[in-house]
């Protein structure tokens, strides 16, 4: 049995399941306003509360990072993992 290396590129990967995350945020978005859809936008949202403030007097650089995590954001993940498989 040898061994062959995929041909298969990981930024596709990385694009593919960056695009799922933005698509399934944005549904879960436009889901949150139907009553039987509400579900799709349960989700957790953790990061930092207060950013990171560096002042240089001439440049001042601020930095926060805060993540949520949703249902449809799960579902774009998966959606994004089968589409890469496929190609």
């Amino acid at each position: 049995m040898s061994y062959r290396r995929s041909n298969k590129n990981g930024w596709a990967l990385f694009l593919l399941i960056l695009a799922g995350i933005v698509l399934g945020g944005f549904l879960g978005s436009l889901a949150k306003n139907v009553e039987w859809l509400r579900w799709l936008n349960y989700g957790l949202e953790f990061g930092m509360e207060n950013p990171v403030k560096l002042n240089l007097e001439v440049l001042v650089i601020v930095l926060q990072l805060n993540f949520k995590i949703t249902i449809t954001s799960i579902i774009g993940i998966i959606a994004g993992i089968f589409v890469y498989r496929k190609l």
